[in-house]
């Protein structure tokens, strides 16, 4: 996998909503559906166990840039 980056708006979401890096890889790796969001975003969802992760990012000089993360209990 490529080499992760969080903005400062994504770190202050993850402490926030109490997400973690393990959490946000998982739906990286696998995520159960994905969507176009723009020309270059992408959003990855991935339900873990009663969460709905949603992780919004960009892929930009052989990085992974996490824009935001959002999560809701389902």
């Amino acid at each position: 996998m490529m080499k992760v980056k969080y903005t400062r708006h994504a770190k202050r979401r993850m402490k926030w909503r109490k997400i973690s890096k393990e959490e946000i890889e998982k739906t990286l790796e696998a995520p159960d559906e994905t969507e176009s969001c723009g020309e270059k975003r992408v959003n990855a969802f991935r339900s873990l166990g009663k969460r709905l992760l949603k992780v919004s990012y960009v892929i930009a000089a052989n990085e992974i840039v996490i824009i935001s993360v959002v999560d809701k209990n389902v």
